[in-house]
């Protein structure tokens, strides 16, 4: 048996990014009360790493105000089935113009399951060729930033770069020995 029960459910927000929904639940004592739950796409992270540079994006991050450096990311809401190395292949183009010859999968993780469903694929791309950005319209302000590995790490541990799923795709590669 599972430790909440779900009594009721409704939608309280959506639009074609993500899904609100308040649930009425009932606690293993018996208790009930209400959980606010976000439903997103999982999506793909990529790290491009030629020898030793990687490609960061920058853009404008609205919800806190800033300009953040983070690695190429992003979900097919009109296609969240879509197959991971097809959606991770499909972003690095997008944002940075890069092809790989090679993808290496890294893992999956939950981006923040306390309170949204979504999760991400992380993936290597090595075997890197330059080509043309192709930058939905919310991405007019992204610009491509190459760094050295020694750079990023210094970045990351300096607290300039905050992204979460960044910080943990890096980690993850690094503790797996693929970087």
């Amino acid at each position: 048996m599972a430790d909440i029960k779900t009594l009721d459910s409704k939608v309280v927000y959506q639009n074609k990014w993500l899904t609100v929904r308040e649930d009425k639940i009932k606690r293993k004592s018996g208790a009930e009360g209400i959980y606010g739950v976000v439903e997103k796409p999982d999506f793909a992270i990529i790290l491009p790493i030629q020898n030793d540079t990687v490609y960061m994006v920058e853009q404008y991050r609205y919800t806190i105000k800033e300009r953040q450096l983070e690695f190429p990311q992003g979900a097919w809401e009109t296609n969240p089935d879509a197959d991971p190395a097809v959606l991770a292949a499909g972003e690095l183009k997008e944002e940075t113009g890069l092809t790989a010859n090679e993808m290496i999968y890294v893992g999956f993780q939950y981006l923040a399951y306390g309170f949204c469903n979504q999760g991400y694929h992380i993936y290597v791309a090595k075997g890197l060729t330059q080509g043309e950005q192709k930058l939905d319209v919310e991405e007019e302000d992204l610009r491509i930033v190459p760094m050295s590995l020694t750079t990023l790490r210094q970045m990351i541990l300096d607290g300039v770069i905050k992204d979460a799923a960044t910080c943990n795709a890096f980690g993850l590669a690094t503790l797996k020995g693929i970087i």
